[in-house]
């Protein structure tokens, strides 16, 4: 069965004010320090179980979690915050009914992590915020599997594509477990980056799976079909269901925009070329967009259907 998901806001819920995004600057942050974060922390976490709830009552079955739970985490361990027990027990608690209800839970961190960069700082960075994903997920006693996984891209070629991905492979031997086993990369949207193709070279040699990105896939084919790289990526999942990235062009709804742009809502049935996928729609107006996909192209009574071209 192929499932639509969407990505880390409930546009819905958000008008009563229920979001995982609380921040603070970083001047809040400097006054007012951990136990701020803190509390915003325990507000977030009590906020996606909301989500995960709304998700169950509205049949959806992937859900991609915010990087921003815990602000300013980078500059504190998560056991320092005075609030850890209740924030624990409460992302337990999340986990526990994500994983009743059947929900797939994914993460999608930023693109400053980097690990092909050739700046040792950069590389530091990177394992530091990874890990925060990684003890996340523990936390909420998800898999340590890419069923559950903390997908990024590799954010550079630096000159020379083939020294970078030897890098990105050097470097995720010095993730710990919890992200090692959840790890997943997926391609970009420049020719002068990594492709599909490409990435089965870091697939060979570390192991971890790819997403596939239909609409990137459009600016960066490495030579390949659509459904040549999306079969080609499926075939690093072994046993794990494959996950996939969908959006359009935002040129469809202002012919100004970058192509690359991402469309609020979806114009066009999804090919799955026959494929059982778990589909992260990446579109701007979020749930609502993959509700209005299926009011246009069906329902499935257990999850999300798609067609099939």
């Amino acid at each position: 069965m192929t499932n639509l998901g969407y990505c880390c806001i409930n546009m819905t819920l958000g008008k009563d004010k229920i979001t995982t995004n609380r921040s603070m600057i970083k001047k809040t942050f400097i006054k007012e320090g951990i136990n701020r974060s803190s509390d915003l922390a325990v507000q977030n976490a009590k906020d996606l179980v909301e989500i995960i709830k709304w998700n169950h009552k509205n049949g959806f079955k992937l859900f991609r979690m915010t990087s921003d739970l815990v602000p300013w985490a980078s500059e504190f361990r998560l056991h320092q915050m005075p609030d850890y027990e209740k924030f624990s027990n409460v992302l337990k608690g999340a986990g526990t009914l994500a994983k009743t209800y059947g929900q797939r839970i994914t993460s999608h961190p930023g693109p400053f992590n980097v690990l092909v960069s050739p700046n040792e700082k950069v590389v530091k960075n990177t394992i530091k915020d990874l890990s925060i994903h990684g003890e996340h997920f523990d936390l909420m006693g998800l898999e340590r599997t890419p069923y559950n996984l903390i997908n990024i891209h590799c954010n550079g070629v630096y000159g020379d594509k083939q020294s970078a991905m030897d890098r990105f492979c050097k470097n995720f031997e010095l993730l710990p477990e919890s992200v090692q086993t959840r790890l997943t990369v997926e391609n970009d949207d420049k020719g002068s980056m990594y492709s599909v193709k490409d990435l089965m070279y870091i697939h060979t040699r570390v192991g971890i799976p790819i997403v596939f990105d239909y609409h990137h896939h459009t600016f960066n084919t490495g030579g390949l079909t659509e459904q040549e790289a999306l079969e080609l990526a499926m075939s690093t999942w072994g046993d794990v269901k494959p996950l996939v990235h969908y959006s359009e062009s935002r040129t469809l709804e202002d012919p100004t925009s970058k192509p690359q742009a991402h469309s609020d809502y979806i114009y066009s049935e999804i090919n799955t070329y026959g494929h059982n996928l778990d589909i992260d729609i990446e579109a701007k107006m979020k749930e609502l967009t993959v509700l209005d996909y299926i009011s246009k192209f069906g329902q499935h009574s257990m999850g999300h259907s798609m067609g099939k071209a």
